[in-house]
This record gives structure tokens, sequence and C-alpha cells, in this order.
């Protein structure tokens, strides 16, 4: 099964050094190559300007306040809420709805849709790349109501063995939940394929986007998927929010996840009335701040342009990979870089992932090593962990030469040792 994107239409080269001084981190540790990205990414002053000015200027709650301040918060969270329809490429502004993260906004479905939609001996399709934020809250919907949990596998390159998929499908299947691309091989999935095949086949989709949208161009109504979610955290915006994209028709027919304020309409002593959504789903004060944050993040990756990223992404990807193959020991796992984001996971011979980590840490170059909240693809890896460096926008040719430097004073290091 394949699909052939066009991530870079609107492609211009990035000017990096530009970008770098964007983010206040790169002049407080000049020396700092940063290649945790997949995790959490840097935030440009931009961002971290617009929070101010809502804590400065502004600061008040939203939606209920009948004065001029509580109006402009309401104003900035709501235009928020618009650019990120617009990033996506959602029919309605209404169809998104702010959580904390790419994880509430799974749960919200497992609890929400899965409620009313989930049954016994009904079935869920995941994949052995999910990230455990798209895999724990699909057992616990199981073990509810009972449903089984069946696994697309992966080849030897790490992609996903389309050719499973079909088998895999049944009558009894009403939901897959898929991530768009893997957080530890960097295996972008052919989504549209999987939409279309569930789709003839009864079943809705799930996309978890955490690692694509502030990657490339992801476009909602394109992939026709039912549900998509990701976190601002991973795109250089604030810590604390999230999104989840849902078809309007989906999000009607599904109960409230959460109840208290600000998701009612009306209240009585024994019985409530619902907003309509988004409201329905952000029960409570919300990270307001957050929220207009996130919608300068929209701003400033809008104005240096996604296509630029994942190109830009690439040629970093690509370096890294020949330059990792010319280090003796060196095991690199997935896919080759023209089929993967910006991601690539690696062991060296005879030293932990943990130590590798430390080592470059000494030298400022920031990876990570673990099971990445992967640990049903570390055991089909047969590796307790791995290293794995991301990059983004901000990074330069400099910071792959940096990790290879450091990776090779690791190995000189941990042999003396032994």
């Amino acid at each position: 099964m394949t699909q052939k994107t066009d991530y870079t239409s609107d492609y211009r080269p990035l000017d990096v050094q530009a970008i770098r001084e964007d983010f206040p981190i790169f002049a407080e540790i000049p020396p700092l190559a940063f290649l945790d990205s997949a995790a959490s990414t840097q935030t440009p002053r931009a961002v971290v300007d617009a929070m101010d000015a809502y804590y400065d200027t502004y600061r008040s709650n939203i939606h209920r306040g009948i004065y001029r301040i509580s109006e402009e918060a309401t104003d900035q969270y709501e235009k928020a809420r618009q650019k990120v329809a617009r990033l996506i490429n959602a029919p309605r502004t209404t169809e998104v709805v702010f959580t904390r993260n790419t994880t509430e906004s799974i749960n919200l479905v497992a609890y929400s849709w899965g409620s009313v939609n989930i049954q016994q001996a009904d079935e869920i399709v995941l994949t052995e790349l999910e990230h455990h934020s798209n895999l724990v809250p699909w057992q616990m919907l199981a073990q509810r109501t009972g449903a089984n949990l069946r696994y697309l596998e992966i080849t030897e390159q790490g992609l996903l063995d389309f050719t499973q998929l079909h088998d895999l499908l049944s009558e009894k299947t009403k939901l897959i939940a898929i991530t768009h691309v893997s957080n530890v091989l960097g295996t972008i999935n052919p989504i549209q394929s999987v939409v279309e095949a569930a789709h003839a086949a009864g079943a809705k989709v799930l996309v978890d986007a955490a690692q694509s949208v502030p990657h490339f161009h992801v476009d909602v109504q394109q992939l026709d998927c039912d549900f998509l979610a990701f976190s601002g955290h991973k795109m250089c915006g604030p810590t604390g929010v999230g999104v989840l994209y849902g078809k309007s028709e989906l999000l009607e027919e599904m109960p409230p996840f959460l109840g208290g304020g600000s998701m009612i309409r009306s209240v009585e002593r024994d019985i409530s009335t619902y907003a309509d959504v988004p409201a329905k789903f952000e029960a409570g004060t919300p990270s307001i701040a957050e929220a207009i944050g996130l919608g300068a993040t929209v701003d400033y990756l809008t104005q240096v342009g996604l296509a630029s990223i994942h190109v830009h992404e690439q040629e970093l990807l690509k370096y890294a990979h020949d330059r990792l193959r010319d280090i003796d020991g060196i095991t690199i796992y997935g896919p080759a870089p023209h089929q993967k984001s910006g991601v690539v996971s690696f062991n060296i011979e005879g030293i932990h992932p943990h130590d590798v980590a430390g080592i470059l840490d000494t030298h400022n170059v920031a990876i990570r090593a673990g099971h990445h909240c992967a640990q049903p693809l570390m055991k089909k890896l047969d590796v307790i962990a791995t290293v794995r460096a991301s990059f983004y926008l901000y990074n330069t040719i400099e910071d792959v030469d940096r990790l290879c430097e450091g990776l090779q004073k690791a190995q000189i290091l941990m042999t003396r040792r032994n």
C-alpha cells in the first residue's frame, strides 16, 4: 500500500541562523545542539511575548466576563482556535477542541466516543509503532468493554506491513488508531490509504499527529480522518495545550468527557443540558495563555513555512544517516530517510543508551535515550532502549557533526573504562 504526498509544494530555503535568533535559549546556551524536539521543542520569543501580553495587559477569564479585558481574552482565545483550524484545514472552527495535550485528546475520544460505540467483541486496530498515548487508552477501553485489540505489524525496514490490513478489518472493526509519524523510527504512514480501507469496512480512524503537524502540511479534509490529535509543545508552542480535531457529526453525538463549568447550557438540581461543541468538551477554566501562545505558534510556523521545515529536516536526516554509518558499531533502526520524518534512532555496540546520552550532555548535545514511551516497539526491535536524535527548523549541519563527534568520543571513553 503506497501513497505519494507532496510536502514541498511551497518550499523556500530556510535562513536557519536567523531562525535560531528567534529562540532565546540559543543565546542563553550558545553551544547547545538540541536534538530532542520529538520530545518537546524550544519556544520562539514571539510565542513567549504573546503569552506575556495576556498576563501583563488583559489577564482575565474568558466567555463570561462582560468587561473589556475579558472580551479581549475571549477574542484572542477563539482567534487561536481559528488559526489552528486553518493550519489543519478543518472545515469548521467548531471541530477544534482545546485539550492539555495529545494524550488527553486521545483519552477524550476513548472515553466519550468509545463509551457509546465500542461493545464486547468489537475490535480496535492499532499498530506496533504506537506511542503509549495511543495504546494505553485503548487497552483501558477494551478492559472496560470486552473489546479486542488487534495489531498491524511492521516489516524489518520499520514500515507497516499493509498486506495484513485487509485481513485485520472485518465487520467487528470499529476503529483504527494509528500514528501519522512514529516518534521512534520516524516512519511516515500513508494515512489516506488507511482511512479509505477503514471507511470501506465501516470503521472510524483516529490519527496521532503529534509528530506530523509540527513538521509538514497536514490536511484533515484530504486525509478524511475522523479524529486527529496533536500537542502544542512539540511544535514550538507552550506545554499544557493540545488539540483534538473531530468531524462535527461525531463530536455532536459524543457525551461530555468532563463535567463542570463552561460546558453546560443549563443546570437543574437533577439534570443538566450541555453546550454546543467545542465548549461541551472544554469544562472549567482552560489554559488561556497557552491557547493564545499556540495561536502565536501557528503564526510563526506559517510564516517560516512547513514545506521549508520538512525539506530542511530531510537534508539533516540524510546527512545524519551518512555520518552515522561511518561510525563503527552503530545500528540504525527504521526506514530510509525518504520514508520518514526528522528522527533517527540507533544504538552503539557495547554502550548503553543512557551512557551515550550522559556523555553527549557533557558536550552540550541534547538527545533522548530510553524506550520513548513505545515499549512494545522496543520488544519488536529486540532492544531495551535506543538513542534518538530528532531534528527541527533550528538545527544545523554543525549540530549533526557535533553529535557524531560526541559519539566517537563516547566510544573512546568507554573503551578506556573497559
